[in-house]
């Protein structure tokens, strides 16, 4: 928006120079500190009447240039506070032409057209267009944020993981918590496809730390698990590639991750599990719950080059599920002094095994959560998944 300042005519120049102290231009109005104005004029009378109605501080950072286009390369190095007046052009350039133009050139700048007609105090109108380009600014901000956010927002969705389940023969219901406020992703990361012989292969990781570069990564690792998958490395092979790509690519030297990966074989027998310092599993069996440590080796990233992973095989009987679990889903304050650990989530984990896979993870996640809030609430990342093959149908119906 542009203001338009009335100059008085010469015969009132002298006697309406405006004396206003620095106190009183800058520090009661914080729109004028470090005020630049810009006087374009190609009328020096018009320039000269102009510096005696402008208060005494900002006669000193007074800068008059006679168009607009002399006063391009000022323009483009100032970017402090900064009001443009518009005076008279000798080749007939309208004003407000002149100021359209320059509030192009110049978002950032208040600008005010000056006209010959009865005399208003000039150092109102500048404050004026400063609270006028303050609120314009202000507001195009938010907008930018806000799109900034929604395109945020857009891309974190697109990051999370979607299991690739080739049909109805097997079941993932899943939970993911980042410990981040206003955070679709985190250090946690897992995964799940079913590849070409039925077979399902799980990732579950944690990456240390709680930030956004630890974030990226997790998205990274999750993205080259799958493609490792699909290009037929083992377990073993997977979890070296994604060392090698943890080391290439995390934020410091003390970045590691934990892992647990699954391979479910078609049939529904066994599971075979291989665990890079990660915690536990549960093993679900006819309404019970118990706590199964596989054999574990180091977490990616603490010993680079010095693989010691091994495959677990668990046996399972028909309708058993499989869940696993980052450590932010049993290491949060549950009393003063005491956190949850693996016996206090065993017994949570029991009290809800009469409900079905989605509801069981999500009544885990609540209740673990609601023992935490008296005591700060969950204090890390939290990823959960309930695993495990579904009854064959009848070809006849139910």
């Amino acid at each position: 928006m542009t203001s338009v300042f009335s100059v008085p005519g010469a015969h009132d120049s002298h006697r309406r120079r405006v004396e206003i102290h620095e106190d009183a231009a800058t520090k009661e109005n914080p729109p004028f500190r470090d005020l630049t104005v810009l006087l374009i004029s190609e009328d020096e009378e018009e320039a000269f009447r102009i510096r005696h109605l402008l208060p005494v501080p900002f006669v000193q950072s007074m800068v008059w240039h006679r168009n607009a286009g002399d006063a391009g390369p000022f323009l483009a190095v100032c970017r402090g506070p900064m009001c443009v007046l518009v005076g008279r052009s000798s080749t007939g350039a309208r004003p407000a032409e002149t100021a359209r133009r320059l509030r192009r050139s110049a978002p950032h700048a208040a600008v005010v057209v000056l006209a010959d007609a009865a005399s208003v105090e000039l150092c109102g109108a500048i404050r004026l267009a400063l609270r006028r380009r303050h609120m314009e600014t202000a507001m195009a901000t938010r907008e930018a944020n806000a799109l900034i956010a929604r395109d945020s927002l857009t891309l974190e969705r697109g990051l999370l993981p979607t299991p690739a389940l080739r049909g109805d023969d097997f079941s993932a219901a899943s939970r993911y918590e980042p410990g981040r406020a206003h955070a679709l992703l985190s250090g946690d990361f897992y995964d799940v496809v079913q590849i070409e012989d039925s077979s399902v292969h799980v990732i579950l990781g944690d990456v240390s730390g709680h930030g956004a570069a630890e974030a990226a990564l997790a998205v990274q690792l999750r993205v080259a698990w799958r493609t490792a998958v699909l290009c037929g490395k083992t377990q073993l092979e997977q979890l070296g590639l994604l060392e090698r790509i943890l080391i290439a690519e995390r934020p410091d030297g003390d970045t590691y991750a934990t892992v647990i990966s699954l391979v479910f074989p078609s049939g529904g027998t066994a599971v075979r599990a291989v665990s890079a310092g990660h915690p536990g599993l549960l093993l679900r069996r006819a309404g019970e719950f118990r706590w199964v440590e596989p054999r574990t080796g180091a977490a990616l990233g603490l010993f680079p080059g010095q693989p010691d992973w091994s495959e677990t095989e668990l046996e399972l009987f028909p309708l058993d599920r499989v869940v696993v679990f980052t450590d932010g889903l049993f290491e949060g304050k549950t009393e003063p002094s005491a956190r949850l650990g693996e016996d206090g989530l065993l017994r949570l984990a029991t009290h809800y095994s009469h409900l079905p896979s989605q509801e069981f993870v999500d009544a885990l996640v609540g209740g673990v959560a609601a023992m935490a809030a008296p005591f700060g609430g969950l204090a890390d990342d939290v990823a959960v998944l309930h695993l495990g093959w579904n009854p064959p149908t009848s070809p006849l119906g139910p």
